[in-house]
């Protein structure tokens, strides 16, 4: 049950979320023991476990300790071109403990030493799935022990290597919070009478209208999971979740051999809320038809000046800006000034820290994130919950008003400008809780419609004397689009150094020719420096608010990060973003991205149409 093992279970990231209903507190009426084995042997860690250490007077003792179990049920099938890949339907139970040492001013959290990465939570491994009492208690009782001398052994190399700096940080390790109770009905799984997997033949079977279309994927992801939270401090948690994703990824090449990519992606709390096969279906039919429309589409040549992001696209630029930018969050500290900047480079610290009251974005814009939110006009949020995975109350927080900054996403690991948490520490599959956004609602005061912001972009091509203008009308997700984990390392090998600067990835864009308002496709093109300086000096903002429901990527090093918005079903946690299009007054757009492969040496072959 050791740390590694974690990541054995990676295909079930993203399982750890989604909107549930506050439920008074209560004794479970059921046959689940699982809150009763994790009561009693908590009880024993609290009175009993301790580590005599030779040369110091007492023995030491956990001052905080707690246990995570997850109760998963998950449906999952992939299809292509109307047949299925796999369909699988399992369920697993996994618990992680986690004991600190120390206090909450200084505890054995959160230090990288000399052997790696130590500290950050306890050990994690597989359980019954019977909920059986002894079992369960067997499981903690051995974790529990491991988690607790790992955390001693770290505490001391801690204070060793803090004893060696000349100052040493004023900020506690840890936060105290109010005990939550929050016992749930055991909910039983919904799967909503469809036919997934036939859903799953007739909407990839879309994709076959397409021949130049090398390859794609179709996968349906259904989910329903039990997450049970005891601490130390009195906190106990038992409540539902329930999570779905239709995600595809489509893969050709243009006529000069370069890899072309697309996806489709729609996601709702529940299974049901799923939607239908026609409209899945219209969906693919969009993201193929783009996709050969690439194809032909010249590439993107180097290029300076306004750039129009239409909503669609200006939702998703919002999430990969202000994700890193509003979390409080600070780096854990590291025997090596260079792995210490690294965690920091990595989303550790946000560049807006230390700024609180200070002009971050237009005068008019106002930032908040609301996990208590259900939609926006009707439209479905999927970023929502009551009580976040450390156990926090959730709460509404206003990041941003008139355009100055006011506050921060908090977890239970104190940062610079706040020491509590707001209930935004969230995470998945038993990953280290970090800050991060839920339902976020970007909004102006001065807006414009989109018909006049586009004219007001007109005329400043114009105005410049430019032969051509950039719009873009959404942007990539290479997680999804890409279907080859070593495509997605390439992409990452030159482009993820640049993504905390402000690189970004625009998938559809168009060059329009202010003079005539002729239309084209381009293709391959980065955007550089789009970062959030730029935002705060955008030059117009739109009325047509789009919410835009998608992944936020839990893998280690993703998390938190301007990569952060390019999650999956299989590595991310659930949010929304609503935010209006957008206007630059200049940005800079690199040329074609993607190095040429050898095309296929025949034509594909024929294909018969949907049925």
């Amino acid at each position: 049950m050791r740390r590694a093992e974690r990541m054995t279970g990676l295909i079930l990231l993203f399982l750890v979320m989604s909107s549930g209903l506050v439920a008074g507190a209560q004794v479970p009426q059921d046959n689940d023991h699982t809150l009763q084995a994790m009561r009693d042997e908590m009880n024993r860690a609290k009175t009993r476990l301790e580590l005599k250490i030779p040369n110091i007077d007492r023995p030491v003792r956990p001052y905080y300790v707690e246990y995570r179990l997850l109760d998963l049920e998950v449906r999952e099938v992939v299809a292509e071109y109307g047949t299925i890949l796999s369909s699988t339907h399992t369920r697993n139970r996994f618990m992680d403990v986690e004991s600190r040492v120390g206090g909450y001013k200084l505890d054995s959290s959160n230090f990288v030493s000399d052997d790696g990465f130590r500290g950050f939570i306890g050990p994690t491994g597989s359980v019954g799935i019977d909920r059986d009492y002894d079992s369960l208690r067997q499981d903690l009782w051995i974790a529990t022990d491991q988690a607790f001398k790992e955390a001693v052994e770290t505490y001391s190399r801690k204070q060793a290597y803090l004893s060696s700096l000349a100052r040493q940080s004023d900020i506690d390790d840890f936060a105290k919070a109010e005990p939550v109770q929050l016992i749930e009905p055991l909910e039983t799984p919904d799967w909503t009478g469809r036919n997934w997997d036939q859903e799953a033949r007739e909407t990839s079977a879309t994709l076959r209208a397409f021949s130049e279309i090398h390859e794609s994927r179709v996968t349906y992801y259904l989910v329903y999971a039990t997450e049970y939270l005891l601490t130390s401090e009195g906190t106990e948690i038992r409540q539902n979740r329930h999570f779905a994703g239709i995600e595809a990824g489509l893969g050709t090449f243009a006529a000069d051999g370069v890899p072309l990519n697309h996806f489709y992606a729609t996601y709702a709390t529940q299974p049901a809320g799923l939607p239908g096969v026609e409209t899945v279906r219209k969906g693919l039919n969009v993201a193929g038809t783009e996709l050969m429309a690439l194809r032909a589409a010249p590439p993107a040549q180097d290029y300076t000046g306004p750039v129009f992001f239409e909503a669609r696209a200006a939702a998703s630029i919002v999430a990969q800006v202000l994700g890193p930018a509003v979390n409080g969050a600070r780096p854990p500290i590291s025997f090596s000034p260079v792995m210490e900047q690294m965690l920091g480079n990595l989303g550790g610290k946000s560049d807006w820290v230390g700024r609180l009251g200070a002009r971050v974005l237009p005068s008019g814009v106002t930032a908040v994130d609301d996990p208590g939110a259900k939609d926006f006009h009707g439209t479905p949020l999927i970023g929502g919950y009551a009580v976040d995975d450390e156990g926090v109350r959730a709460e509404k927080v206003t990041l941003v008003e008139s355009g100055n900054f006011k506050g921060e996403l908090m977890s239970r690991r104190p940062g610079p400008d706040s020491s509590q948490s707001n209930g935004h520490g969230r995470a998945a599959f038993l990953n280290d809780a970090k800050p991060t956004m839920s339902n976020l609602f970007f909004s102006s005061a001065e807006t414009v419609s989109a018909a006049d912001l586009k004219k007001k972009f007109l005329d400043s091509c114009r105005a410049e004397k430019l032969n051509y203008c950039l719009v873009v009308r959404e942007m990539d997700n290479p997680a999804l689009s890409l279907l080859h984990q070593e495509d997605f390392s390439e992409l990452l090998a030159s482009y993820g150094g640049g993504a905390g600067a402000g690189d970004r990835l625009p998938l559809v864009v168009y060059r329009i020719y202010p003079d005539t308002g002729r239309e084209e496709m381009i293709r391959g093109s980065r955007i550089v420096g789009l970062n959030s300086r730029a935002l705060r000096n955008v030059a117009g903002i739109g009325n047509d608010s789009f919410v835009f429901n998608y992944m936020q990527s839990q893998i280690n090093g993703f998390a938190g990060t301007a990569l952060g918005a390019f999650g999956s079903a299989q590595s991310g946690l659930p949010a929304s973003v609503v935010a209006p299009s957008l206007l630059f007054e200049e940005l800079e757009v690199r040329g074609a991205r993607g190095e040429a492969k050898r095309l296929p040496l025949l034509p594909p072959p024929p294909m018969s149409p949907a049925k």
